[in-house]
């Protein structure tokens, strides 16, 4: 059976999925009052999703889906996406995220050419939510409980059989999408992700409110709004939250100077780092060190 992933808080855009043989991973991903929001990201890859347990809110280029247990999600490459449990209650959903070259993106055939590759640029307007009263749902259904079964199993050539029935989720969902000849740019959606791409590249070092606004040329003022209507968190919330997960990173990885950790990814007052990590994952940071030794 092969290794199962939980997509946490922590995985970002920059997160390896599968590998470039096999770009697949699944993800078992949980929310709950302890781990309630998974931020704003996006990747290169595709994103296939059930609802396995409880429900949650997903906005994907800023538009927001109350989704429910049984629901199916499809997110295409490079679309901003975020989840936030809402309700308080466990969430738990099934995620295959794979790269659009593993099904023939990058070959000059028919397939690539009139779907594929628009896919990956985005002009294809495609249907997120697949609920039961979807005509595609049932066999979306099928085909997503048939790629379980044959990733749980891997027997020879199931990777065959996988890249098929991801091939029939695109054929499945083409048919509910509309062509955009001219994908729109300069959208909110644009700006945030090179709002959020300067802060990943950058949260080591004190980044200021004035910096992000001019990325968007909007004033101080405008930008904090713009921020919060969209993150559903002020700048300076995302980047402490993104701070605090590379921290988590570095945990993982085997540091344990919580001096050093801090200072690496922008905490320069320990004192607050103790404060701001203890209200996110409702530990220390030394807990959370010690609790990664006993689990090795």
């Amino acid at each position: 059976m092969k290794k199962l992933y939980s997509l946490a808080l922590e995985q970002k855009e920059d997160a390896k999925h599968g590998d470039s043989f096999f770009p697949i991973q699944r993800y078992i991903t949980t929310l709950n009052n302890n781990y309630p929001v998974i931020t704003a990201h996006w990747h290169e890859e595709a994103e296939l999703t059930m609802i396995t347990t409880g429900s949650c809110k997903y906005q994907i280029d800023l538009v927001d889906y109350d989704v429910k247990e049984g629901d199916i999600l499809f997110i295409p490459p490079l679309f901003l996406h975020s989840i936030t449990d809402e309700c308080n209650e466990k969430m738990v959903s099934d995620t295959y995220v794979f790269h659009l070259n593993f099904l023939g993106g990058n070959s000059t055939d028919i397939c690539s050419t009139r779907y594929l590759t628009p896919m990956m640029n985005q002009e294809f307007s495609m249907p997120h939510l697949i609920t039961p009263k979807h005509p595609a749902y049932a066999s979306l259904k099928t085909i997503f409980t048939q790629i379980n079964h044959l990733y749980d199993e891997a027997i020879p050539g199931y990777e065959l059989a996988v890249k098929a029935m991801l091939l029939q989720v695109c054929f499945l969902l083409i048919q509910y999408s509309n062509r955009i000849e001219t994908p729109d740019s300069g959208t909110p959606s644009d700006m945030l992700k090179k709002v959020l791409d300067y802060i990943e590249l950058n949260y080591s070092e004190v980044i200021t409110v004035s910096e992000l606004a001019d990325i968007c040329n909007f004033s101080d003022y405008h930008f904090m709004r713009f921020f919060k209507k969209y993150m559903n968190m002020t700048c300076i919330e995302y980047i402490n939250n993104m701070r605090l997960e590379k921290a988590v990173e570095l945990f993982e990885k085997g540091n344990t100077s919580i001096l050093d950790v801090s200072l690496s990814v922008g905490f320069h007052n320990l004192s607050y780092f103790h404060r701001a990590f203890r209200k996110k994952y409702h530990m220390t940071p030394l807990s959370f060190i010690n609790e990664i030794k006993h689990q090795t």
